[in-house]
């Protein structure tokens, strides 16, 4: 039987002053967690159960890892020193965008049939250039292009069109010095994109679809977003899906595709991961993930969201509809904030700048509060 381990952070302070001291930094950022579960899972792939689980705080973890089988032991430091792992920022370009705070990554359609905005600014460049714009302005970090559209039932679209669609985008973002990312799958489209002045690659397969796309983004260098599908090797990024455990299914999916981007010669500093929100998940599978963000944090790599206008908001608020969701979107990304998550990828950047700088507001107003404290 395979044994597996996973420590997830399960209590969260303002500030480690809260617990003498008796807490960490998750992530580099402004989360600060102070207990923790450590949890076995024994059996082969989706077919696991928990069979044990332990809890601990900083001052307790050495005493439980300790006494984990050797075959498990460098996994659950490995593990254990992740969730304290500070990222380097990201070098995109002229723009250098930190690590230690929430980030905002504001979405670019240029399709007809994208299940938000598809049609708007593909047919119309230059509101597409505005918009772009606008969203930097407001301040996003970085802009992120996509030319196919990914919603449940969308036709692949041949890379040739798909290069069409993105290029002139991404040359003119790139004019007004903004940090590009490329949203795709296919590896000549990634090659396009990057030779047009895109900095980075946002990969819904998670370098699974085709085949060159590890040694496409290895050879260029440039940081890469593996994201979390269960069709990713195929044409319906939906299909497949069927979880024992949806949290660790995932967990354990995109450490094996971290795994293969790290034998292909992608550093480690370069890769983030986005769990997946809405791709081949019910909303039962949606919202455990988003309750257990923090975990991922355990596999040592910046977290990106992505849950912005998704179905799970329509399905929590009377079917509210695309247009309807900022509320949703906003109360989605807050979670990841209080998470930890580095990357928010969304479509309403000026609003989820704003939540963020009150967020953060608040966060550095309890780093500095020890009112409470004796002496």
């Amino acid at each position: 039987m395979t044994d597996r381990i996973y420590i997830r952070p399960i209590g969260f302070v303002p500030g480690p002053q809260s617990e003498h001291g008796n807490a960490i930094r998750l992530s580099g950022g402004m989360t600060y967690a102070s207990r923790f579960a450590v949890i076995l899972r024994r059996g082969e792939g989706e077919g696991g159960e928990v069979v044990e689980r332990w809890l601990a705080s900083p001052d307790t973890i050495p005493e439980v890892l300790g006494q984990l089988p050797d075959s498990l032991g460098a996994e659950a430091e490995a593990q254990w020193a992740n969730l304290t792992l500070a990222h380097p920022p990201l070098a995109l370009g002229s723009r250098t965008i930190r690590l230690d705070q929430p980030q905002v990554m504001a979405i670019l359609n240029v399709t007809p049939d994208s299940f938000s905005d598809g049609g708007r600014f593909l047919d119309d460049r230059a509101a597409g250039r505005d918009h772009a714009a606008a969203m930097v302005e407001a301040g996003a970090a970085l802009l992120d292009i996509g030319g196919e559209s990914t919603r449940p039932g969308a036709p692949v679209l041949w890379e040739g069109d798909e290069i069409a669609r993105v290029v002139p985008a991404i040359e003119a973002c790139a004019a007004m010095g903004a940090a590009i990312s490329i949203d795709t799958r296919k590896a000549a489209v990634m090659e396009a994109a990057l030779d047009a002045g895109a900095h980075m690659v946002n990969d819904v397969s998670g370098l699974a679809h085709d085949p060159r796309s590890l040694e496409v983004v290895a050879e260029r260098g440039c940081p890469v977003v593996l994201m979390h599908a269960p069709g990713a090797a195929g044409d319906d990024l939906h299909a497949g899906s069927g979880y024992g455990d949806t949290v660790f299914d995932v967990f354990d999916a995109l450490r094996a595709r971290r795994d293969a981007a790290l034998a292909a010669g992608i550093a480690p500093a370069k890769i983030l991961l986005d769990p997946g929100i809405g791709f081949g998940k019910s909303l039962a599978d949606n919202t455990a993930l988003i309750n257990a963000l923090p975990l991922f944090h355990a596999l040592g790599h910046p977290l990106l969201l992505g849950a912005s206008r998704k179905r799970m908001i329509g399905a929590l608020s009377n079917e509210a509809p695309v247009a309807n969701r900022l509320g949703g979107s906003l109360a989605l990304a807050l979670a990841g904030m209080n998470a930890g998550v580095q990357v928010l990828r969304v479509h309403d950047a000026a609003e989820t700048v704003q939540a963020r700088n009150v967020w953060r507001g608040l966060r550095d107003a309890a780093l500095t509060d020890f009112s409470d404290l004796p002496g």
